[in-house]
């Protein structure tokens, strides 16, 4: 890519520069004096690895595609500059700068999880599960570059070679979204032959920020990407009942327990869980009626826990950052309207999980998952089976919603302003339990698919990154014809996200499949029933 591309023309530009000083000393001490024996040219793949996990995690998963989605499906609102003209479809969705710093590091990762997966494959008698961790974050990469681009730069681009010192394609093609999910899914197939090899020398350890080198947890997560990938594709399918049948054979190989979910948990108080890091410094988003609408409908009990007081609205003389919102009678309730709330901020209820400096981000969560085998044996009527499925799935994202609560109110930086003014108990396991019983399950008995895409709405909200993955659900159910989440806006509905600024001022392909950016209001992706 032409971000990528710029900056090894530095480094070219640099070497050519420190030649020319050196060619200038005729004597072999002067040489000597200019060679740096004591750091290494070459890193080895797990301290690229790191960098890698933690770009996956804070920029792609839990970054600004994520922020932005998050308004796209109604999560949150837009109330202030960049976010408030999503909300408003003014610029925002189809302008090639918008998601540019998105494109750049989605393609620089991508490009060093492939430098993973091959200095692990060229290191002494392999380090295969260095290697195949590296295989598993260039699939999530890759889906979140194509998931949300569609066709675009993929096999020509991001490569992890040069070819004299320049990469080999300074304009590289645009890929079918259909050949990038093929290559996915190769990936995650070889990851899982990979990883139970073990590492010959040089383990990654502590620098694998997930499962501390742990190869059959990062094999769970494989496969249930696997799952996630492959109900991706239901539009698409030539055999629905066959691919329903894989997710589930894919989801009995996956995690067993919260505990195997792909958690990047190392936030504190000088790293930032990033959604907490953009709300705090900008303050753009604030609570959304079209959410909050849907638990006043169900009685769910999230609906006294999610929600913070406007700060606007606080008690005169309150020395709290925000209180906590007990519900829809607390006189205090405001939320804003899906795209017509006004621009101003402070004014409206605001989420608790914009607080949550420290939660963590996820790579998959358990109740995703679990929302994938509901879903799956929903649409293969088995509802019995399916209703239990949805039950351990709604527990399971309560208890990590209550997680991310703790996120919020443990907050350091919050904390030093006052924190937050807990109204309200915890929900528990056992009124998780409940609440499915007397309030989900009548529902779900009428509608079961619809319930459990509705409930699996509701869980992919937080400070975990998952309003992505929602987004994803929202476009491939509008693909199988299923209005299920009913959204509020009445603007046009952004199907997909524009090409990155560099790529198309510079890449004549790239520039043609851009146009004038209006095709992201019209055009779905592939897998979603479009062209491209």
């Amino acid at each position: 890519m032409k971000a990528i591309n710029s900056n090894i023309w530095k480094c070219i530009l640099f070497a050519a520069l420190g030649f020319t000083a050196l060619a200038s000393c005729s004597e072999d001490a002067m040489d000597r004096v200019n060679e740096d024996n004591d750091h290494t040219t070459s890193a080895p793949a797990k301290f690229v690895l790191a960098d890698v996990i933690s770009s996956t995690a804070f920029s792609n998963v839990g970054g600004d595609l994520n922020t932005y989605f998050s308004a796209y499906t109604e999560h949150t609102v837009g109330v202030d500059n960049q976010l408030y003209n999503a909300e408003i479809r003014n610029g925002e969705p189809s302008v090639a700068s918008t998601f540019n710093n998105v494109w750049e590091n989605l393609y620089s990762t991508l490009r060093d999880a492939r430098i993973v997966v091959l200095k692990a494959s060229d290191e002494v008698a392999a380090n295969y599960t260095t290697k195949g961790i590296g295989e598993v974050l260039v699939a999530i990469n890759s889906a979140l570059i194509t998931d949300a681009f569609g066709n675009t730069p993929y096999s020509q681009a991001a490569l992890p070679e040069l070819e004299n010192g320049r990469p080999k394609y300074m304009n590289p093609d645009v890929d079918t979204q259909e050949a990038i999910y093929q290559a996915i899914m190769k990936s995650l197939d070889d990851a899982i032959v990979d990883l139970p090899k073990g590492d010959a020398k040089d383990k990654v350890g502590s620098y694998d920020f997930i499962y501390k080198g742990d190869g059959a947890k990062w094999v769970k997560l494989a496969y249930g990407l696997k799952a996630r990938y492959t109900m991706r594709l239901l539009a698409r399918s030539k055999n629905r009942e066959a691919d329903l049948q894989k997710v589930l054979k894919y989801v009995d190989k996956s995690f067993k327990s919260i505990d195997d979910q792909a958690a990047y948990a190392i936030y504190d108080a000088n790293n930032l869980n990033p959604l907490f890091g953009f709300q705090w410094s900008r303050d753009g988003l604030a609570a959304s009626k079209s959410y909050s609408d849907k638990l006043i409908e169900r009685k769910d009990p999230r609906l006294r826990r999610f929600f913070c007081i406007g700060q606007d609205h606080l008690p005169k003389g309150s020395k709290r950052v925000t209180i906590q919102v007990k519900g829809a009678d607390d006189p205090t309730f405001l939320m804003a309207e899906n795209g017509t709330a006004t621009s101003i901020k402070y004014h409206y209820n605001s989420l608790i999980f914009f607080y949550a400096q420290v939660c963590p981000t996820m790579l998959m969560s358990y109740h995703e998952l679990l929302f994938l085998k509901a879903e799956a044996l929903a649409r293969l009527n088995k509802t019995a089976e399916a209703e239990a499925a949805l039950k351990e799935a709604v527990v399971a994202a309560i208890a990590n919603a209550e997680m991310g609560l703790k996120g919020a109110f443990k907050a350091p930086t919050v904390a030093g302003y006052g924190g937050i003014e807990e109204t309200t108990e915890a929900i528990t396991d056992k009124e998780a339990e409940e609440y499915f019983d007397k309030n989900v399950k009548p529902l779900f008995t009428a509608n079961p698919l619809r319930e459990v895409m509705i409930q699996k709405y509701l869980a992919m909200l937080g400070a975990f990154g998952e309003s992505t993955e929602c987004y994803n659900d929202i476009r491939r159910m509008k693909a199988l014809k299923e209005d299920f989440v009913k959204l509020s806006n009445p603007k046009p509905f952004p199907l997909r996200a524009p090409y990155g600024d560099s790529d198309v001022l510079a890449n004549p392909k790239v520039k043609e499949a851009y146009g004038n950016g209006q095709y992201v209001y019209s055009d779905p992706v592939w897998w979603a029933g479009g062209n491209r």
